[in-house]
């Protein structure tokens, strides 16, 4: 089902619609739709290179909507909507003791979900359940979801398709270790 998904999903980016199909899938894969928008993103960028940034920010901006979508389901839908959702991604078993902590560190949570592989819309969806403040988890989102967006569509657009493989297989490894030593760091500063 998922490859099905996957496969659709890619093919949209061929199609005259494509960026009302990149800001759809970016908006729904922000709290329910398991396929990140960089499918989309990668190759519209790859074929039309000149409207790189212009591809970002309709990411970024459709991404933080639908991560808004995520945190009032959350709030106000949690037994009839959200609670299914965490369940099919295997998050629910974990939820409980995840959000004891969760509106002490909420900014962080969102940052790095937004920029590394980890699930986004479990993020958004447990931001409304544990009732953070949703001007923090728009900035959060803004700054996450653009820098990963942006950090994709720059790339691209300076170095081409050889990047791609590059993008596909390993920028989620990269942002990840990007986060590690942010979060390292300011840890290693608290404590020198």
């Amino acid at each position: 089902m998922i490859r099905r998904l996957y496969d659709w999903t890619l093919s949209l980016a061929a199609g005259p619609r494509a960026p009302a199909a990149l800001g759809s899938v970016s908006f729904v894969e922000s709290s329910v739709f398991p396929i990140p928008p960089d499918i989309l993103l990668i190759p519209m960028v790859i074929a039309r290179k000149e409207k790189a940034w212009w591809y970002a920010l309709l990411c970024t901006l459709t991404s933080v909507a639908g991560g808004v979508l995520g945190y009032l389901i959350g709030m106000f839908l949690f037994e009839q909507v959200a609670q299914p959702i965490l369940s099919f991604y295997g998050k629910m078993d974990k939820f409980d003791e995840f959000s004891a902590v969760f509106n002490h560190w909420g900014w962080w949570f969102v940052f790095i979900a937004g920029l590394t592989p980890f699930p986004y819309k479990v993020i958004t969806i447990a931001s409304g359940v544990a009732g953070l403040s949703l001007p923090i988890f728009i900035v959060a989102s803004i700054v996450s979801r653009g820098l990963r967006f942006f950090v994709v569509a720059g790339l691209l657009y300076f170095f081409g398709p050889p990047i791609k493989e590059f993008i596909e297989k390993r920028l989620g490894l990269m942002f990840t270790l990007f986060v590690v030593l942010l979060v390292g760091g300011f840890i290693l500063l608290r404590y020198i």
